[in-house]
């Protein structure tokens, strides 16, 4: 058929993919590789739709100019899946409907063709379907029999249950002309197109058969080696013409090692693993795992590289157009790079990231990879617990691999790429080793420049990497490991933060993954303040960016189905029927607490939080009961609150009765597990409430560890926790005296709304929470009821 004019308009119209020599079945589904060379015209179909028909061109490349001719019947197809490889495609199709080619039309090189589809006979009985299956595997296991490593593809022509489906199977891996296999898809019967393929199998075999017994009696009167060098040869055609080789060069390993420019050593085993295998030949049982030692030995980068100049300017550029905010740490990294320009005679570097979930840990590493012009490598660890999965399998194991290190080497190409191990705080012991000590050889300076993998079994220089390390917990790091790592912590972004992170990034990425220009939707600083407080609940902006998505995908289907405006705006009043019912909920303070409970902060994997420690006094034996999911030193925090407030009340408590009361401290919210030093001023000051009576003002909140001398000793997480006591309604902060310092981190329009109150003692504390002075411990004469009538 030649092509013609046709009505652009036409309904019953299709792109057809031009793929030479390729034939398929229908009512099937099918894998094919196709040449990069050859995936031009089909790339410019896919750019399209996903769905096209696939019909052969009987003379191509056409030549002298003229026009491409195709056969009249083709396939219609649904691309599934495509992946790409260095040089090839791969292609997963859903073949459907037979179709009857009426006009084509070549638009600028992509073909597009008019069609009516052919309804086929599928006249086979049950017993014809079991006879038709019985012989095209009988067929085909003797014809496998004869051709070495096919029993993959034997294994999936013999798993086929249906007819249709296992003619399609072998249909490929007939040894006929183009011109014969569209001869068998034109058949309209499919009791006759299976009939006419046994048979064609049948005479297949029966020639390869003929091929060995010839070659059998010619090795009579042939020496050893040209015996198998003839064999070898036969077999490589046989396979070709089958389409079951594999994509090798000519080239033999010991040329490729030769030309590789490996350093000496290696070289010297490559070769060694080279000779091995020429003498072992093919079809030995080690062939494929020295195969694969060598292609592993040659995929690696080993030549040093050059020493680029680091632009500290553009890494200043590249990190702020990445990130907003994040200033310290932005200028952490910048005087780390300065100082990797300095030393130029060793590019490598590691350094550990710690913070929240995402708090962009990660994309940190992709903005210094993108500053320094290297290649990005990311391994993920989290749950690794094999040694085997850092250091690879010996050889000797069935299944032997590289490492996950080796493995990222490989897919760099280089021997300077950042390389991201993410979440390294999740590793895991088990009875495969310890992965956590196997990363000691891997970061530490002194040791990485000869690392080696159990796989490799040669030492691999990785001191030109420059490892970057994610996690959520310094705690659970093992301390030799922890100090091989230069620390920098992350932490939580404030509201206004979020709000420029999601304007200035979020959105734009989001918008350009759902197909829509970066002001097809705006989103007002009021809506993307209310999805903050009322939908997300965390220190980074994961989820942030997961609403914003999610609206996302309600307005483009408005978009499609009602053909609304551009562009879109959302307001407030939307944000419900958008996202539904609010999943946020963060505690706020009363107009007045009672006697008892005070409010305290503390650090959580997700920010700030606020808690409201409650206490009551109840007729015992001066017992301590804790509820609410408490830890260890949270609880041995308690006992020291109570002996300190006996000590230091003394005399105080003679009205009290206290030594006939139990004390029950409670911390709402028992379904989520509290622990941590930073709750020991807090729980004194409740008992010293409760048993004063003397309510602690609603907007007064605090944090700190004490000793038992009464010392208020400094904590952590103070940024997070001063952005809850805000968001919670906090008017004044007690905080340890030596933690005034770490305020420097706390935005500025977070500190104007708070009063800070600095604490030496837990005397202060108690003063600034209850009014009451405590007296000296040699003036301890004073009744309970003076102090309360002082008050």
């Amino acid at each position: 058929m030649t092509q013609e004019n046709m009505n652009q308009n036409n309904e019953k119209k299709l792109p057809i993919l031009l793929i030479p020599n390729t034939i398929l079945l229908p009512h099937t589904d099918m894998v094919i590789n196709l040449e990069k060379s050859q995936a031009e015209n089909v790339l410019k179909v896919l750019n399209e739709e996903e769905n096209g028909i696939i019909l052969s061109p009987k003379n191509f490349p056409p030549e002298n100019g003229e026009a491409v001719e195709f056969y009249d019947v083709g396939t219609i197809l649904e691309i599934k899946n495509l992946q790409e490889t260095e040089d090839q495609y791969l292609l997963e199709l859903q073949i459907k409907d037979k179709v009857h080619i009426t006009q084509i039309t070549d638009n600028h090189g992509i073909y597009f063709g008019e069609y009516e589809v052919i309804q086929e006979e599928n006249n086979i009985t049950t017993d014809e379907a079991y006879t038709i299956k019985e012989s095209i595997d009988q067929a085909s296991k003797a014809i496998s029999q004869l051709i070495p490593n096919s029993e993959y593809i034997l294994q999936q022509i013999l798993q086929k249950q249906n007819v249709n489906e296992k003619i399609a199977e072998v249909f490929p891996y007939l040894k006929v002309t183009i011109d014969k296999k569209q001869e068998l898809l034109e058949i309209n019967s499919t009791k006759i197109r299976a009939f006419k393929i046994i048979q064609l199998l049948l005479e297949q075999k029966d020639a390869m058969y003929l091929q060995v017994d010839i070659a059998k009696k010619l090795s009579d009167n042939m020496s050893e080696a040209h015996k198998q060098n003839l064999l070898r040869e036969q077999m490589k055609m046989i396979q070709e013409e089958l389409d079951m080789v594999d994509d090798e060069t000519s080239q033999t390993y010991t040329e490729k090692i030769k030309e590789a420019n490996l350093p000496e050593e290696v070289e010297k085993v490559a070769l060694k693993e080279a000779r091995k295998l020429e003498r072992q030949g093919q079809n030995n049982a080690e062939e494929n795992i020295i195969r694969n030692y060598l292609d592993t030995i040659l995929e690696l980068p080993w030549e040093k590289p050059e020493i680029e100049e680091i632009d500290i300017q553009k890494a200043k550029q590249q990190l702020d157009k990445d990130h907003y905010g994040l200033e310290k740490i932005k200028q952490r990294i910048l005087e780390h790079l300065a100082v990797l320009k300095l030393k130029n005679e060793k590019q490598g570097s590691i350094l550990l990231f710690v913070g929240p979930p995402g708090t962009g840990k990660t994309s940190l590493g992709k903005s210094i990879a993108k500053a320094l012009n290297r290649p990005y490598i990311r391994a993920s660890l989290g749950g690794v617990s094999d040694e085997s999965e850092i250091r690879g399998h010996r050889r000797t194991y069935l299944g032997a691999l590289p490492g996950r290190i080796i493995n990222g080497m490989k897919k760099a190409g280089a021997r300077n790429p950042v390389f991201i191990l993410d979440e390294i705080d999740k590793l895991t012991e088990s009875i495969n080793g310890n992965p956590k000590g196997a990363l000691l050889e891997v970061l530490d300076p002194e040791q990485n420049d000869t690392f080696s993998d159990h796989y490799l079994e040669l030492p691999y220089d990785l001191s030109d990497v420059f490892f970057i390390a994610t996690a959520n917990n310094l705690e659970t790091i093992p301390p030799a490991l922890r100090d091989r790592l230069e620390i920098i912590e992350l932490e939580s972004y404030t509201n206004t933060e979020k709000q420029h992170i999601a304007e200035e990034h979020l959105l734009p990425d989001v918008l350009k993954e759902h197909g829509l220009k970066e002001n097809d939707i705006i989103l007002e600083p009021e809506v993307i303040d209310r999805i903050i407080e009322k939908y997300t609940r965390e220190a980074g902006v994961r989820g942030l960016k997961r609403e914003i998505a999610n609206i996302t995908r309600k307005i483009a289907e408005k978009i499609v189905t009602e053909n609304i405006e551009l562009p879109y705006k959302v307001t407030c009043n939307e944000i419900r029927e958008l996202l539904g019912r609010e999943k946020a909920h963060y505690s706020k303070v009363s107009e007045s607490n009672p006697s008892g409970v005070v409010t305290g902060l503390a650090w959580t994997p997700v920010g700030g939080d606020v808690l409201f420690v409650e206490s009551l006094m109840s007729p015992g034996a001066e017992k301590l009961k804790l509820t609410g999911q408490l830890g260890d030193v949270m609880k041995e925090s308690a006992q020291i609150a109570q002996s300190l407030v006996k000590s230091r009340f003394s005399n105080l408590l003679e009205d009290t009765e206290i030594e006939h009361k139990d004390i029950h401290i409670h911390v709402p919210e028992g379904a989520i597990p509290k622990d941590g030093p930073s709750a020991g001023v807090t729980l004194v000051t409740t008992i010293a409430s409760l048993i004063t009576d003397i309510p602690v003002d609603s907007t007064l909140a605090m944090t700190g560890e004490i000793s038992l001398q009464g010392k208020v000793l400094p904590v952590g997480g103070i940024k997070e926790k001063v952005i809850a006591a805000q968001r919670a309604g906090i008017k004044t902060v007690l905080l340890p005296e030596k933690n005034m310092k770490d305020l420097e981190d706390v935005p500025d329009e977070i500190k104007e709304q708070l009063t800070f109150k600095p604490m030496k003692t837990i005397d202060e504390v108690i003063y600034e929470a209850l009014k009451i002075k405590l007296p000296k411990p040699e003036t301890l004469h004073m009744n309970l009821k003076q102090i309360t009538n002082q008050h």
